[in-house]
């Protein structure tokens, strides 16, 4: 927002604001730069003198201000505060940075169909606040419209309400370009919701062509046909024109609500941030969003032999049992070898199997890794059954060479405790000595020699 230089006649200090910069003038007053003494900014409004006089002006403008506090919504510039008994009345809002609506397209040209909607789904969700708080904004323009970081926000509330629009000849009531009044103002019939809607579609069919629906010319020109020309919207994209059409209906009851004009916007919105190709939208996301993570579309998925590889590899991804990699969406999985095909003459062998005594020449597979033990695990064959390995052969030898060697030890420790009893001479055994009363014995008869 362009700002200038305070004037001489201009205020330093309205209310407890000090002034630091004009930000713009209009029919209605000036509006200034401000910060109060904690240094929040605020765009403060003082009412032109003539107007601050008519006490029919002042009354309305307070019954607005009144309603203007009710207003609660992200998409409007909060009223800070407000002097109605003043000599020259003002009010304070919320200081919002960025440009406007119209400055923007002024100098970059008309926005895309994914901003318009963007744009208008949260100014529609601001006019439903106001709408809600039991206000009609009535002067909703490009110009009233800024563009913050934090996205639009509607501005300029009680200049527009405090217009009378019972008439447009009256000083002050023209307010804005006569390309976006409603018919029923120009007529000078009672305002409604449906009268910021009109305001809006004018607004939006701007954003999307950088002029208004209704063309240029003279305010009488542009006044007569907004009652009686139908809204020319050639540039406006066709994601868009017929909605905005809708707005821009003659009638007040043939335009949609606030609510179904924010929900159709939003669907927009998103269709068009998604791409025109991903096709109608499911509440309020794209269809196609599956598409772009790789997900197949029923009509582009595989059937017969195809079907079943494809079936077969989801489950694998399901249950974790396999790495393959996920389908291209452009074409089909490619079949997978059941198992690799090993290289050299073992290949060749189990390739070409060769016939031997009636019976196929299968090919043993070798055995598996070294286990916990330096053991090699048992090799299953083609047909399931075990087949013993050397694994097998060596468990054998040891315990061979274990029983040898216990009977061994066994057989040495029985020799070396026959070793340990009395001698003998040659094959006879020792007979005992029988002794006799008087003491004496006598030795038994030796045997044979």
């Amino acid at each position: 927002m362009a700002m200038m230089r305070l004037r001489r006649e201009d205020p330093r200090v309205v209310g407890t604001f000090r002034l630091h910069r004009r930000l713009g003038a209009g029919g209605m007053g000036v509006v200034y730069l401000g910060s109060d003494k904690r240094g929040q900014r605020v765009a403060l409004k003082v009412i032109r003198p003539d107007l601050a006089e008519d006490q029919e002006f002042r009354s309305r403008f307070a019954r607005e201000v009144s309603a203007a506090r009710r207003i609660r919504g992200g998409c409007t510039a909060r009223l800070v505060a407000a002097d109605l008994d003043a000599d020259r009345p003002w009010f304070a809002t919320q200081y919002v940075p960025g440009p406007s609506l119209h400055d923007k397209v002024n100098e970059e040209g008309p926005l895309s169909p994914a901003q318009v909607a963007s744009v208008g789904a949260a100014l529609s969700e601001g006019l439903l606040a106001v709408h809600d708080a039991g206000v009609v904004h009535r002067d909703l323009k490009p110009s009233n419209i800024l563009l913050s970081p934090k996205g639009p926000r509607i501005i300029d509330f009680g200049i527009a309400w405090a217009t009378g629009a019972s008439t447009l000849t009256h000083v002050g009531t023209a307010v804005g370009s006569p390309g976006f009044l409603a018919p029923e103002q120009v007529r000078g019939a009672a305002v409604t919701p449906a009268t910021d809607i009109f305001a809006l579609g004018a607004t939006l069919a701007y954003a999307c062509t950088a002029d208004s629906p209704f063309g240029q010319g003279s305010s009488e020109v542009m006044l007569y046909r907004v009652v009686h020309e139908e809204a020319q919207l050639a540039g406006v994209p066709d994601a868009l024109a017929p909605l905005l059409a809708s707005c821009l209906a003659k009638d007040p009851a043939d335009r949609p609500s606030t609510l179904s004009l924010s929900l159709r916007l939003k669907e927009i919105a998103a269709r068009e941030a998604h791409g025109p190709s991903d096709g109608p939208l499911e509440n309020g996301a794209g269809a196609g969003a599956g598409w772009e993570r790789g997900e197949r579309r029923p009509a582009d998925r595989p059937t017969g032999r195809r079907a079943e590889e494809y079936a077969r590899q989801q489950t694998e991804r399901r249950t974790g049992g396999g790495s393959a990699p996920r389908p291209h969406p452009s074409r089909p999985p490619a079949p997978r070898d059941p198992a690799p095909r090993p290289s050299g003459p073992a290949s060749a062998a189990g390739r070409n199997p060769r016939k031997t005594g009636g019976r196929t020449a299968r090919r043993v597979p070798a055995a598996g890794p070294p286990g916990r033990n330096g053991m090699r695990t048992p090799v299953r064959t083609t047909s399931g059954g075990r087949r013993p390995g050397p694994d097998r052969r060596l468990l054998r030898q040891r315990v061979i060479v274990f029983v040898v060697v216990t009977l061994l030890v066994a057989l040495g420790i029985a020799a070396a405790q026959g070793c340990q009893g009395p001698a003998t001479h040659g094959l006879g055994v020792e007979r005992p000595v029988h002794l006799g009363a008087s003491g004496g014995g006598h030795a038994p008869a030796a045997g044979p020699s």
